[in-house]
């Protein structure tokens, strides 16, 4: 038997101490972490996923005085993919689990990694080069290690 975990890559908390650290301190290590605007114009060609509960998927946050993106809810920011440091951190969590025993991960909201206006956001090239170095990585130190990536999309826009 082999055992595979839940990965979370496109977002966090916004309880988490990298986005506390983000909201405090533009200018500081994890400023660049989660994707920031001065407004909500950026991206609307992307969906709602969540139309019951979000009415938009940026929200105002108080502290940083910016919007900030989220495709899921509001207190799930997601991470800035086009931060090297973000790449380097999950690919360093993966990493530490795989060196606790784990054979694989399911990474969940993948097709949601990276934003491009003018695109719905979703199943970017940018994304699937990012997975590509990620099964690289990870094969180079682990070999055999599972990565099953959720493609909750329409079939013809996943490949």
């Amino acid at each position: 038997m082999r055992v595979i975990i839940d990965f979370v890559m496109n977002h966090t908390s916004d309880q988490h101490p990298w986005f506390q650290e983000s909201r405090k301190d533009p200018d500081g290590p994890y400023g660049d972490y989660y994707v920031w605007a001065d407004d909500d114009k950026q991206f609307q060609d992307a969906r709602i996923i969540f139309v019951d509960t979000e009415a938009s998927n940026w929200t105002y946050d108080p502290v940083r005085k910016q919007y900030y993106w989220h495709r899921f809810f509001s207190h799930q920011p997601d991470l800035n993919y086009e931060n090297p440091a973000v790449q380097e951190e999950m690919i360093s969590a993966l990493k530490f689990w795989l060196d606790l025993g784990i054979d694989g991960f399911r990474l969940d909201a993948v097709p949601y990694l990276y934003q491009q206006e003018g695109t719905n956001c979703e199943n970017l090239p940018e994304t699937h080069a990012f997975l590509k170095r990620v099964r690289k990585e990870i094969d180079t130190q682990y070999p055999d290690t599972v990565l099953l990536a959720e493609a909750n999309q329409w079939p013809e826009d996943v490949v």
